[in-house]
């Protein structure tokens, strides 16, 4: 089966770059493309799709509404938010418009290959620094708990419980679903932030905050 998809982007370098990259993957081929999220909608009900990918922040009609456009009125094609931005407010707006994945723009074409056949199964696909701040927002602390304070983000938090099971930048890359330039720099965060020297003590020293 060919998986049919959609990109919808604002900036025409990248559209023709993900074509290019799309086009050459088995059993996935590139059936339209929108530069704001009104186009999309039309150009979906054109072309019917089985995957949407879709940036957010674009003209017209941002790629929130337009998803939930897409829900109402096109319910069978599946949306894979991709995008620059990660924060909470985004990621939850996105879900609850429709969306079935959340990807950012770093992420690898091997993983964003295998998260448009997930989709286009019917499978939800998220990267993992984005299920953390989708369950940091969604759980909440019992009455009377002490909150964990310590000065990592949710995606260094994941990123330190990797290395503490000793992966490599190579390994947390695709287990993150981001470039190894991207972890090699928040590894060195990592390290800044916790105030140690090497991967083995910010190990350690997550362990003593409780975020192992």
């Amino acid at each position: 089966m060919t998986i049919r998809v959609l990109l919808a982007d604002d900036q025409a370098l990248f559209r023709e770059a993900l074509t290019t990259l799309l086009e050459v993957q088995p059993g996935i081929q590139v059936v339209g493309e929108a530069a704001d999220g009104e186009e999309a909608v039309r150009a979906s009900a054109a072309a019917r799709p089985d995957v949407v990918l879709m940036d957010l922040r674009m003209p017209v009609l941002d790629g929130i509404a337009a998803t939930a456009r897409l829900r109402t009125e096109q319910p069978d094609v599946r949306v894979i938010a991709l995008t620059t931005f990660d924060d909470d407010e985004d990621v939850l707006a996105a879900l609850r418009a429709g969306a079935v994945g959340y990807l950012l723009k770093d992420v690898s074409a091997a993983r964003l290959v295998e998260a448009i056949v997930a989709a286009a199964r019917g499978e939800t696909v998220l990267q993992p620094s984005v299920v953390a701040q989708v369950v940091a927002r969604v759980v909440r602390i019992p009455a009377g708990a002490e909150p964990s304070t310590h000065p990592l983000s949710e995606r260094e938090v994941a990123l330190v419980r990797l290395l503490a099971d000793g992966r490599s930048n190579r390994e947390i890359a695709g287990a993150l679903y981001l470039a190894e330039g991207t972890v090699k720099n928040l590894v060195s965060s990592v390290l800044s932030k916790l105030e140690v020297r090497d991967r083995t003590q910010a190990a350690l020293r997550a362990r003593d905050l409780g975020i192992l």
